[in-house]
């Protein structure tokens, strides 16, 4: 079943990574393979619309993260601005 989402799908043939885009959201991901990126797009635009959820202790942990020290909110920094 199609969702009749408009997605440009193109191949970056310096990186060799493949760039999906959500049109209408403006939202993109990549991947090594088509596949991949559309299904990494997928994830993407659920997070866009509110889908997903915080990460683990652990989960921050295992990428180098003190879960102590992961706060959120505060001020951006002035590159976000």
């Amino acid at each position: 079943m199609s969702s009749g989402r408009e997605i440009r799908l193109t191949e970056d043939p310096e990186s060799e990574y493949w760039v999906a885009k959500d049109i209408e959201t403006g939202v993109a991901s990549q991947g090594k393979t088509r596949r991949q990126a559309l299904d990494n797009l997928d994830e993407a635009v659920e997070g866009y619309h509110g889908a997903g959820r915080e990460p683990t202790e652990a989960e921050l942990a295992e990428v180098g993260i003190d879960p102590d020290e992961n706060t959120s909110g505060g001020e951006l920094p002035d590159v976000l601005k």
